[in-house]
């Protein structure tokens, strides 16, 4: 049994084109099997990128479990002056990712095949992330802590976790990491968790 948050060379290749849009942005992807929600954006993936708000400055966001790049890309064309950094344990999806910038005519992105941030060389002012849930909660509070270390002060986070998948547990282990944590939107049961660095 294979899963989208391992890197799986075995899989047989199934490349199919999906058009996404999402605040106003017409997007394209190619995904593949082995890779999250390869039939289309997922519904909690498009609730993150929705609230993620931010100052188009020259700023660093890091996107943690980026799959084949709908956050990350997405992000890159909404604030264009920023530098986007991907993330994802998962080679196929990198690859797809980095194509994927291409058809998007996104410049302003990194693609790296990384588990989680340890690998990072830089410090960033956002971490979006939509964590592989069922790689465990050992994973996901593991995000939370490696995105607090490479956040700069004053940068933040927000994370996307459904109710019934550990959204509560999750703003404990924010708010005991970050010391603060607001559920900043509730949307068809998933929950929009933003914390800062003081």
């Amino acid at each position: 049994m294979s899963h989208y948050y391992k890197n799986d060379e075995s899989l047989e290749d199934k490349i199919k084109t999906i058009k996404v849009n999402v605040r106003d942005l017409d997007l394209t992807f190619k995904t593949n099997s082995g890779v999250f929600s390869k039939d289309g954006l997922d519904y909690g993936s498009r609730v993150l990128i929705n609230n993620v708000l931010l100052n188009d400055s020259k700023i660093k966001i890091a996107d943690v479990g980026s799959g084949y790049g709908p956050i990350g890309i997405s992000l890159a064309k909404l604030y264009p002056n920023s530098n986007v950094f991907m993330f994802d344990v998962n080679e196929r999806a990198v690859n797809l990712s980095i194509e994927n910038a291409k058809i998007n005519n996104v410049s302003n992105i990194e693609a790296n095949i990384s588990d989680i941030l340890s690998k990072a060389n830089n410090y960033f002012d956002v971490v979006v992330t939509n964590p592989p849930i069922r790689a465990g909660k050992d994973i996901v509070f593991k995000i939370y802590e490696e995105s607090y270390e490479k956040l700069v002060s004053g940068g933040v986070i927000y994370s996307v976790i459904q109710r019934k998948q550990g959204a509560p547990s999750s703003f404990n282990k924010l708010l005991e990491v970050f010391g603060n944590c607001e559920v900043i939107d509730k949307n068809k049961g998933y929950w929009i968790l933003y914390s800062k660095k003081l």
